[in-house]
Parts: structure tokens; C-alpha cells; sequence
């Protein structure tokens, strides 16, 4: 295509203008953060403090301005770092323009334009093969297909795909939004947080305090009225303020339902994956879908690709030995390998390591005309090329030994040298060309190409840090056994000395899950087969991460519960993964896997400490609005217990470092620790109430921070709980909220603006008495419970060993 119809087509609108969406746009973001259900709770309540007043009792809703403020601030800045990475990681295809190929944006892709593809590149939009050089297409992630297909001219591609093996050029004839796979994206947004268990259970949680608030402020309301005797609105004190029976049950009401509402909980929710994005931006990791950060925080196997992940991209030819295979009079292995490497037109790492190899040893390839040829695809696990040469038609393969002649003694040779980490390839004859349906056919080897392999200097502490938190490593390789072993030894991975080639591995699913399980090292893994793996470490209750950089680990990469690829791998791997590495570094990983298991394990936290609150406050209104007394707190009371045990502090804690592995059941284990805390603390509030009231029906001040007392003390005390370990930062944290809270009842400003009185020590020793109690209670609770789950995870841990122990014999 010319340039000047590339220009036409731009001027048309002809042109793939699918917009790249990294993140919600700004609009989105802004009314996202505004528009969520408990800001309209707030926002009710809020208006009847403004009719009924003070202006103290609305403070709260100042808490949520600075939330949703926050809130805001950080996403936007996940946004650009979102956006920035993926502008490095956006794929760039080559089109031919002007009688050459270039790399374009694929947004700048106009329709009729010639694109060229090669191996491991994904078909961005629709189109027709002009040209094939044994082109194949891997369709599964449209179809479900996993067999690759063989594409010829005049044949179909549909974007989505990838190509598998071979080189070749289409037309596009769909492009923007008519293409298949941008109608299937536009379907869903990949900044997204569906799929979640902590999102979705959050959810749950705050669909029954909805429906939870609507009785109890009704009984409040009821039973504050009925205990007045009438429903006047009285006008106060200068300042807007209303008094009278039901401005001061309105005012009951609405200090019982804020502190119902986990008002913080989606804001450090959003804070913290959005933190989670900014951090592991910062390592050159670009999440192209946030429930990875909470996936990763649950991973307990990683398996790993060999070449590219373990060791390096790039290898090097050590030498080529002669099997003797070929006639007298016939080229030598190097003048093969030098012709293979010449015709090869998307040539991977093997091969261009052999083409280096033999331009530095000074060979120049023969002057013979390609005729056939098999790209290398890994399902086969070889490549090939047929020749016109002056003595005739010759056909030529290379690829692995145990594959293309593994009754030779050349097999057992190559196994013995990729027990020593070497990569080693067979150079044969063939009897029938390499397109044929039944190829390679009989084959006569020839030599066998040694290739040495480094490992990464970073792979081995790698390993060491996901040993020591308790993740398996499975190295699953289309490499030889013995290579893929002699790499995990160096590596010093448990269990590489047995190393198991993958078609030995049984086909059912069940049985097939519990060998892999129990070793970590596997060669000969076709792509279908690392799939079948990764699927039966799932089925076994295993959250597997699969990282891999090639067009042979999509498969696995779309099975795995995270998907990790590598920035420099192919099109497709990227486009499939959850994750992209873009600098490459294996290294990388333990700090991602860190950072998910720090946002979901603080998340954890701070939703037992909101619920606790939840907990108790319903415990309070309920019993208060039964026994028909005034409720103890106004909203003023209810914003300084929030902010000094729980608002505040949850806000350090959801940031804090956390590497506990995230398990399973997220709504069950929180509300085990929030229920009982706050049904404690909401009995003590409620024991100290009725002990200072005295029979009365209507508190004083002292009565109402006596209550004050009683809960913060306790629910300080859920905190500390909560915040284990303990370091120095968490015991500054909570003895500041102490000072806070000592600072609003001791000094004027905040005994007026709070409406406390500590003037009476015996309600004031009773409340830090009846706290005391409940302090020993909840103490006891968690003790107890803690060793009811110890016991209970050594029952599961010793059924597991007895499932995986092999049968008697």
C-alpha cells in the first residue's frame, strides 16, 4: 500500500481506531468515587443534622469529603501509571508501506493494509493471507480450539489469534470496531474489578447492613418518641439548632446508622489496590487486570517456563557433533545448519544462536533453493526445510532427539548432555518434505547441535524467597527432562534430581493433578499439556501463578489463576496475562507477589475493624431502642469513637507491610473475628449505659462519656489485635489515638466541642472497669478460636498427607 492511500483511508475514517483503555477515564473515576451507595447514605443522614443541627453533629460527613477526596487523588494516579505502562507495553505491528515494513501503532492500521506476521505475534484485526510460509494460527481464545490451524492464501484471520509457527501476510479487510475481537473487548472493560471475592464479599456485607439499617432506625425513631410522649419540633438556642423529642431522636438515629456504615471500607479498599498499582508500576510490572493483586496475594504454586524466565533470552552455540549420518561426498552439519538459518525467516532463539555460532566460525550458507519448509512450532517439537541442490531434492529437520529419532543412540547422548544444562538439538535427513502431512517420516541423523544456556543471576535468590514463604516452584519446560532437572539443581529447587518427562504423565485429570503436585521439575511439556498441568494444580485447590514469555505458554497463561508474562515475549503471551514484566526481570516477581499479599491481608484487617464497629453499634441501637431510653450518643460522640479507633488507624493499616498468604472464605474469617468483638463491646456499651443511668431515661454528659469510654477502650484493645505483629510505628499509632482521645476529654475546646464531661470519677472508673472486663472476654474469644483453627488446619494438612502418601503396594 502507498502512502498516499494510507493517507485516504486516515482522511475516511477507515482506520482501527479501537481506543487502548488502560483505566476508567477521569469523569468515570470522579463519579465513581462520589456516586457509591454509602455516600448517599451519609449524604441523608447528613441533611437531617443540617435542618435539626449543631454543626458538630454533621462532622462526619467532613470525613467522607476527605475520603472521597482521597480516593479520587489516588486513582487518578494509578490511572497515569496505568496509562504510562501501557503505552511501553502497547503492541506495534509490522505493515508493509511504500515497498517497506515498518511498526505502527495498531491504532494507525487502516483497512486493505498488508500486515506481516511471524511467530509468537498476535492477528490485531481481520483479514485475508495473501501470502503463507507454513503459516499455522493458534484460534483457541475465539474458538476453543486448541489445534493449531494451517492458514494458506485466500484463507480467513480473525483477531484474537496468534500465530503458533511459520510467517506470512494478510490483508485487513476488518478493522476498529466491525473486527471480532474488539466487538468481544467492547463487552468489558479491562479496568475492572469483577471476579473478586474481597470486592464481591464486600459487597455482601454492605447489602445486609443496608438492609439492616431501615429497622433499627425505625425502632430508634419509635422508641425515642414513645418514651417522649409527643413529636414537637422546639426551637433552641441561638445558632440553627431544633431541640425537642424529635430533633433528639433524629439525632440518635443518625449517630446509631454513621456508626453502623463502614464508611472507610470501600475508600482504603479502592486506596489500597490503587497503592498496589502505583508500587509495582514503580518495578517496571504493568496489571492489566486488578483482581490480580488480589489473586497474587493468594498464590501458593508458581510455575515457570525454562529458556527466557530462568535462564537467558539468548544462547550460544558450543559445538556441533558429527553423528557421521550424512554420505562422503555430502554437505557437512555446518553448511546445513548455515542454509537453515539463511532461509529461516522468523527465526527463534535456537536458531539464531546457530546462525551466530556459524557466521563466527566463517561459513557461508550453500547457494540452495528453499522448496518446503515447517516452521518450529512446539507442539512438535521440530523445524524443517527442504532444498533444491545440484545432487537433488534434500530434506532436512531439526528439533529434539527423543522426538525425531528416539531409538538412535543420539537420543541417549543428548539426554546425558542436557543433564548438564545444555540444550541439544538433532540435525537429520528426512525421507519425505517437510510439508507433507506425515512428516518428518524416516529420518538419518546427521549431528547434534550443542547449545549453552545461561541462568539468570537472579533466578536462584528468586527461588530461595518463594521457597521460604511456603510457594512451590514447578519449572515446566519443552525442553529435555534431564536439561530442565540439570537447571533446577543448579537453581537449588527441592525435588529437581527427579525430573519427569511430561508424556509420562497420566491423561486423567485427577491423577495427572497429584504427580504434578508432588514434583518440580517437567520437560517435553507440549503447550496443551502445560495447560492440562496448570488446570490439575487448580482442581487440587492450588491459586497458581504461570509466567512464560513465548506463544507455547498462552494456554497456560489463559489456565492459570495469574497470568505473568514477560515484556519482551510475544504479542499474544502479553495480550493474555493479568501481569507484564516489561524490564523481563523473573527477579521482579517476589515483590509482586508481596505487594498482593499486602493489599489483601490489610484489607482483611481493616474490614474486621469496620464490621467490629458495625457490630456493636447494632447491638447498642437495637437494645437502647427495646428498652425504650434514649440513645447514648449524639453524631458528634460517634465521629471522635470512629476517627480514634478505627478511621485513623485503618488508614496506616491498610498501607502497612503484610506478607500473610491470603486464603479463601474472606466474608467468614472477618465476620469470626468482627462479630464476637463487637457483640462484647456493644454489651459492655450497654452495661456501662444502664449502671450510670440509674434508672433514668435521658443520660448527662458523664453518662454519655462514661459509654465513650467503654468503647473506645475496647475497641482499642480490637486494634491491637488486630494490628499484629506489633513494631514500633504500630505502638506510636495507637497510643496517639490514646493521646487524641485523653486530649478531647481533658481540655476545654474538646470537652465543648464533643459535649463530654470527666468530672465524675465513679462513672468514669466504671466505664474503664466494664472495658476491662470486656477487654478479657474478647481475649479469651480469640485465644480460644485461634487454637480451634490451628487444630483444624493440622487436621486438613494431615488428610492432604494422607491423600498424596502412595498406595501400598
Amino acid at each position: 500500500m502507498t502512502l498516499s492511500e494510507v493517507a485516504e483511508r486516515v482522511a475516511a475514517g477507515r482506520t482501527n481506531d479501537v481506543p487502548v483503555r488502560a483505566g476508567r477515564t477521569v469523569t468515570q473515576i470522579i463519579r465513581g468515587n462520589v456516586f457509591t451507595r454509602i455516600n448517599a447514605m451519609i449524604a441523608v443522614l447528613f441533611a437531617i443534622i443540617a435542618v435539626i443541627g449543631p454543626v458538630q453533629d454533621g462532622l462526619f460527613a467532613m470525613v467522607i469529603l476527605i475520603n472521597t477526596l482521597i480516593g479520587i487523588v489516588q486513582e487518578l494516579r494509578a490511572k497515569r501509571t496505568l496509562d504510562r505502562l501501557a503505552i511501553v507495553n502497547a503492541a506495534r505491528p509490522r505493515v508493509v508501506r511504500g515497498g517497506a515494513t515498518v511498526r505502527v501503532a495498531s491504532q494507525e492500521i487502516v483497512l486493505d493494509e498488508v500486515l506481516e506476521v511471524g511467530v509468537g505475534d498476535q492477528i490485531v484485526v481481520d483479514g485475508t493471507v495473501t501470502w503463507s510460509g507454513a503459516l499455522e494460527v493458534d484460534e483457541s481464545l475465539l474458538t476453543g480450539e486448541a489445534d493449531p490451524v494451517v492458514k494458506k492464501p485466500g484463507d480467513a484471520v480473525m483477531s484474537g489469534s496468534f500465530v503458533v509457527a511459520g510467517t506470512g501476510r494478510f490483508r485487513a479487510t476488518k478493522v476498529g470496531r466491525h473486527a471480532y475481537a474488539a466487538r468481544l473487548a467492547e463487552e468489558a472493560s479491562r479496568f475492572s474489578l469483577v471476579r473478586s471475592e474481597l470486592r464481591s464479599g464486600i459487597n455482601r456485607i454492605l447489602t445486609w447492613i443496608t438492609y439492616a439499617l431501615f429497622p433499627i432506625g425505625g425502632l430508634l425513631i419509635y422508641s425515642q418518641l414513645f418514651m417522649g410522649g409527643h413529636v414537637a419540633l422546639d426551637e433552641g438556642p441561638p445558632g440553627g439548632q431544633i431541640s425537642g423529642p424529635l430533633a433528639d431522636a433524629l439525632r440518635g438515629m443518625v449517630a446509631a446508622l454513621v456508626s453502623m456504615i463502614p464508611e472507610g471500607l470501600i475508600l482504603l479498599t479502592s486506596i489500597a489496590f490503587a497503592v498496589g498499582v502505583i508500587r509495582l508500576g514503580r518495578y517496571q510490572c504493568l496489571v492489566q487486570e486488578l483482581p490480580a493483586i488480589e489473586g497474587l496475594a493468594r498464590v501458593d504454586v508458581v510455575c515457570t517456563d525454562k529458556t527466557g524466565t530462568l535462564t537467558e533470552v539468548g544462547m550460544k552455540m558450543s559445538e556441533i557433533r558429527d553423528l557421521g549420518g550424512g554420505s562422503g561426498s555430502g554437505p557437512s552439519p555446518t553448511e546445513v545448519l548455515a542454509a537453515l538459518a539463511a532461509h529461516d525467516p522468523d527465526p527463534n532463539a535456537s536458531m539464531a544462536a546457530i546462525a551466530q555460532g556459524v557466521e563466527a566460525g566463517g561459513h557461508r550458507a550453500p547457494e540452495w533453493t528453499p522448496i518446503a519448509q515447517a516452521a518450529f512450532s512446539s507442539a512438535r517439537k521440530w523445524s524443517g526445510m527442504g532444498f533444491r541442490t545440484p545432487e537433488g531434492d534434500v530434506n532436512w529437520v531439526l528439533g529434539a532427539a527423543d522426538v525425531l529419532a528416539p531409538a538412535h543412540p543420539a537420543a541417549a547422548e543428548a539426554a546425558r548432555l542436557g543433564s548438564q544444562g545444555l540444550r541439544v538439538l538433532l540435525l537429520a535427513r528426512s525421507t519425505l518434505r517437510p510439508d507433507d502431512p506425515a512428516a518428518p517420516g524416516e529420518v538419518r541423523p546427521v549431528a547434534l547441535v550443542v547449545l549453552d544456556q545461561r541462568v539468570r543471576a537472579d533466578a536462584k535468590p528468586t527461588l530461595d524467597y518463594f521457597a521460604g514463604q511456603g510457594v512451590d516452584v514447578k519449572i515446566v519446560s519443552g525442553d529435555h527432562a534431564a536439561s530442565v532437572g540439570a537447571v533446577g539443581r543448579e537453581l537449588g529447587l527441592a525435588g529437581a534430581e527427579r525430573p519427569l518427562d511430561a508424556r509420562d504423565l497420566p491423561e486423567a485429570s485427577e491423577e495427572l493433578g497429584r504427580r504434578v503436585d508432588g514434583h518440580s521439575a517437567f520437560g517435553r511439556v507440549t503447550p496443551e499439556r502445560k495447560r492440562d498441568m496448570v488446570r490439575g494444580l487448580r482442581d487440587r485447590g492450588h491459586t497458581v501463578a504461570m509466567t512464560g514469555d513465548g506463544v507455547n505458554d498462552v494456554l497456560a497463561l489463559k489456565e492459570a489463576d495469574i497470568g505473568v508474562a514477560m515484556g519482551s515475549g510475544s504479542p499474544a503471551s502479553r495480550s493474555v496475562a493479568q501481569l507484564v514484566l516489561l524490564d523481563d526481570r523473573f527477579a521482579v516477581l517476589p515483590r509482586v507477589v508481596a505487594e498482593g499479599r499486602r493489599v489483601i491481608g490489610n484489607i482483611e484487617r481493616v474490614a474486621s475493624l469496620f464490621l467490629t464497629k458495625t457490630v456493636y453499634t447494632m447491638v447498642l441501637a437495637t437494645i437502647v431502642g427495646l428498652l425504650a431510653v434514649s440513645y447514648p450518643f449524639f453524631p458528634r460522640h460517634a465521629t471522635l469513637i470512629n476517627a480514634v479507633t478505627f478511621g485513623i488507624p485503618s488508614f496506616f493499616l491498610a498501607l502497612a507491610p503484610n506478607t500473610d498468604i491470603a486464603r479463601p472464605g474472606f466474608v467468614a474469617r472477618t465476620l469470626r473475628l468482627a462479630v464476637p468483638s463487637g457483640m462484647v463491646a456493644g454489651f459492655a456499651a450497654v452495661t456501662t449505659y444502664l449502671l450510670v443511668l440509674g434508672g433514668r431515661t435521658v443520660p448527662d454528659p458523664a453518662d454519655r462519656t462514661a459509654v465513650v469510654i467503654t468503647l473506645c477502650t475496647t475497641t482499642l484493645w480490637v486494634l491491637l489485635l488486630v494490628a499484629k505483629p506489633y513494631v514500633w510505628w504500630k505502638v506510636v499509632l495507637v497510643g496517639s489515638m490514646v493521646g487524641l482521645l485523653t486530649l478531647a476529654m481533658v481540655t476545654p475546646a474538646g470537652r465543648w466541642f464533643f459535649d463530654l464531661d470527666v468530672s465524675d470519677p465513679t462513672k468514669v472508673l466504671t466505664g474503664l472497669a466494664v472495658a476491662g472486663v470486656a477487654i478479657a472476654v474478647i481475649t479469651v474469644i480469640r485465644v480460644v478460636d485461634d487454637r480451634a483453627i490451628a487444630r483444624s488446619e493440622a487436621r486438613a494438612a494431615e488428610e492432604a498427607a494422607r491423600e498424596d502418601a502412595p498406595a501400598p503396594v
